[in-house]
């Protein structure tokens, strides 16, 4: 369960109000942090990382003494500080070698945890690709690919998903202009090899262009620009049930309201549904037509004589046009 502070003060009161959720949360910010032993590897990487990340992401480069999965209380206690729920801890051991460590929050306190390994020798920094680099503020397009991402069952997989989603997803836009998307971020699980070892995620960044194809839709073309990151997930820590849940709760008011009788099809298209009560043919008005219309005050009887005897001399000047000509 989260604690809870109770203010000793109006100051302090004061700035408990300013910590409470919001109905809009802002864009999560990302605190990069560096052990007592940090490789060089890891340190470019950071660089690389906060690169992406900018405006929403801080750097510290000063030696820290935190083990993250022994005691947090100085990740929570930076997390607070700095107004950032997302941290990412780097450290380098033998034990443990060019280690990344993803932390998430909820509330100033450490929600859960996961633990990276990267692979020196596939490792490629940004300085090391030629080109034109996407421009700073970018809202990357992310993408997973591999069964072990989707998983019915809680693993460690679907468990770095959703903490690499959340800090590279950016902030939320309203609407969506074509040329600002010009990065996209690739996560890929490959296979579980032979040896028992767990699978890799490979982590490619891809700058999207577009050129002139002679039609209305341009031709689009993908260069990597970097980072090249290839790790194997170690220790992790999910996040206690009851937290979870609170977490994930929404706030009132947010949800639209639910209409009756109206729905959304999955092309999006608004689909309403009318009730009427049951309708008297009787009083139908229908299209009136002159040569519909009847004298209300003719007998119907006296039509039908007028009709017959109309029909008699018809045939009687027949009879006496026929004598004429013989």
């Amino acid at each position: 369960m989260l604690r809870q502070v109770k203010p000793k003060n109006a100051r302090s009161k004061r700035e408990l109000a300013k910590r409470e959720p919001l109905a809009h949360e802002n864009t999560k910010t990302v605190l990069l942090l560096r052990g007592t032993s940090c490789s060089s590897l890891v340190q470019d990487l950071f660089s690389d990382i906060n690169a992406l990340k900018r405006p929403f992401s801080i750097r510290f480069t000063k030696k820290n003494d935190i083990h993250p999965f022994e005691d947090a209380s100085s990740l929570e206690f930076f997390s607070q500080k700095n107004d950032a729920s997302l941290l990412l801890f780097g450290s380098h051991s033998k034990k443990r070698p060019h280690c990344m460590t993803w932390v998430r929050c909820f509330g100033g306190q450490v929600l859960d945890m996961m633990e990276t390994y990267v692979i020196k020798d596939t490792a490629r920094t940004l300085m090391q690709f030629k080109g034109e680099k996407c421009k700073v503020g970018m809202k990357p397009l992310l993408s997973f690919s591999g069964a072990q991402f989707e998983s019915p069952v809680s693993n460690q997989y679907t468990l770095a998903k959703g903490i690499l989603a959340d800090f590279f997803r950016g902030g939320e836009a309203a609407t969506i202009d074509v040329e600002g998307l010009q990065l996209m971020i690739n996560f890929a699980a490959g296979e579980d090899s032979q040896d028992g070892s767990a699978a890799k995620i490979h982590m490619r960044c891809w700058r999207i262009v577009t050129k002139r194809s002679g039609q209305k839709v341009p031709r689009v073309e993908v260069e990597e620009i970097g980072p090249r990151i290839d790790f194997t997930i170690g220790r992790i820590k999910e996040a206690e049930a009851s937290v979870w849940k609170e977490a994930m709760k929404k706030p009132k008011g947010t949800e639209p309201k639910v209409k009756k009788n109206i729905e959304t099809d999955l092309v999006g298209d608004k689909i309403g549904r009318i009730h009427l009560g049951r309708q008297d043919l009787t009083e139908l008005q229908t299209r009136k037509m002159k040569g519909l219309k009847r004298d209300r005050e003719v007998d119907p009887e006296e039509v039908v004589d007028d009709m017959t005897s109309v029909s008699d001399g018809d045939v009687d000047a027949e009879q006496a046009k026929r004598q004429r000509t013989t």
